[in-house]
């Protein structure tokens, strides 16, 4: 999709809809960035709502009415529960406003393919988390890629391991329904970060299990409630991508020994570490043939933190350009997680048919703090 220049000026107006605890991430960013205006944050329970206005100061708050019906607002930032995204980005869509939700973009590919279609229909943008992978850490992993550093991309490996998260947060059954679990719920930080070096992932194979039926809340006031586990919380998953590499990542909930934020691109001159997907920041390790020790590499570019993705998207509306963190990227991690879920189901490969669209790097230079508009 081709988009104008916005006939608009000056910074762009912004309303968040969510305000659970993801949406403090966010709001420490959107409410600093001089590109970008926030004039309402809402919900369903507006007391909550209420509490981050008076947090960050920002002027408006309510039901989401409020957010999708005002005049000045040019995006809507979706940080609903996950089973609420499509609802909440279409009621967006459908107002006139274009939309950045959280992962994951849908739960299914059906309702996933009619927000594309309706906001394609209308000309709205769509963008959707991680925007981890415009970070300094993963764009400073792709320049030295595509410098050819590691010689040919070949093959890939991830691991996110924990006991689960059921011990820290307060209300965590729902990252254990449908739509969540470790592969849905940190799927899309691991595959994106695939996804930007080898492209568009063809075919995946996979296997799933869950050691426990329930699991009981650790902390905060629902404390010893127990609540029924619905996905697997173990998957391993191999993937095929379009130009011939593959991949081995696990997902899990289930080890007592963390491993977070493994990811490792083999070349074929060199191994490269890549710092955790979930965060925009961290040292890189390049590993050469016979080395002892790998070479350290810092990460250079803009590290800061979720919101990266709607000041992108807000710069290519008033630019008229195409945004990074794109629906049909975000669609393509969809499509290839519900694969992955299908094979555990069928215990065969499954083919993964969308496309990820290639996305412009971030220069070194890109500067958040700086008003451009």
């Amino acid at each position: 999709m081709s988009f104008a220049p916005s006939t608009r000026k000056g910074p762009v107006g912004v309303a968040v809809i969510g305000a659970g605890n993801i949406s403090k991430q966010y709001l420490e960013n959107l409410t600093v960035f001089p590109d970008l205006k926030v004039l309402v944050i809402a919900d369903l329970f507006v007391e909550a709502a209420e509490a981050r206005a008076k947090e960050y100061g920002i002027p408006e708050f309510g039901a989401p009415e409020l957010a999708l019906n005002h005049p000045d607002v040019e995006i809507i930032v979706n940080l609903t529960i996950p089973a609420a995204h499509v609802e909440v980005a279409t009621a967006a869509v459908n107002a006139g406003k274009h939309v950045w939700t959280e992962k994951p973009f849908s739960l299914d590919r059906e309702s996933g393919l009619g927000l594309l279609k309706a906001a394609d229909a209308a000309g709205i943008r769509l963008g959707t988390a991680p925007d981890t992978f415009l970070g300094a850490g993963l764009q400073t992993a792709r320049r030295i890629i595509e410098r050819g550093d590691i010689g040919t991309p070949l093959t890939g490996m991830t691991t996110f391991q924990t006991p689960g998260p059921e011990s820290w947060h307060p209300n965590p059954a729902f990252l254990f329904q449908h739509g969540a679990g470790p592969l849905f719920d940190m799927g899309p930080y691991y595959l994106t970060a695939l996804i930007q070096t080898f492209g568009s992932i063809r075919k995946v194979a996979a296997v799933g299990s869950s050691a426990k039926a329930t699991r009981v809340i650790g902390s905060g006031p629902k404390a010893g409630e127990e609540f029924a586990v619905e996905v697997p919380t173990h998957v391993s998953a191999m993937a095929q991508f379009e130009g011939g590499q593959s991949s081995h990542s696990v997902f899990s909930f289930e080890s007592p020994r963390l491993r977070m934020g493994f990811v490792e691109i083999t070349g074929s001159e060199a191994t490269l570490s890549l710092p955790d997907p979930n965060y925009f920041d961290g040292e890189l390790k390049l590993w050469r043939p016979g080395a002892e020790e790998p070479e350290i590499i810092p990460a250079t570019g803009p590290a800061n933190g979720r919101g990266l993705g709607v000041l992108d998207m807000a710069r290519a509306l008033r630019a008229g350009t195409p945004h990074r963190a794109t629906g049909d990227l975000a669609y393509h991690v969809l499509d290839s997680m519900v694969s992955i879920a299908e094979s555990v189901e069928s215990g065969s490969f499954v083919d993964v048919i969308s496309n990820a669209p290639a996305s412009a790097a971030v220069p070194e230079d890109w500067a958040p703090e700086t008003a451009t508009l």
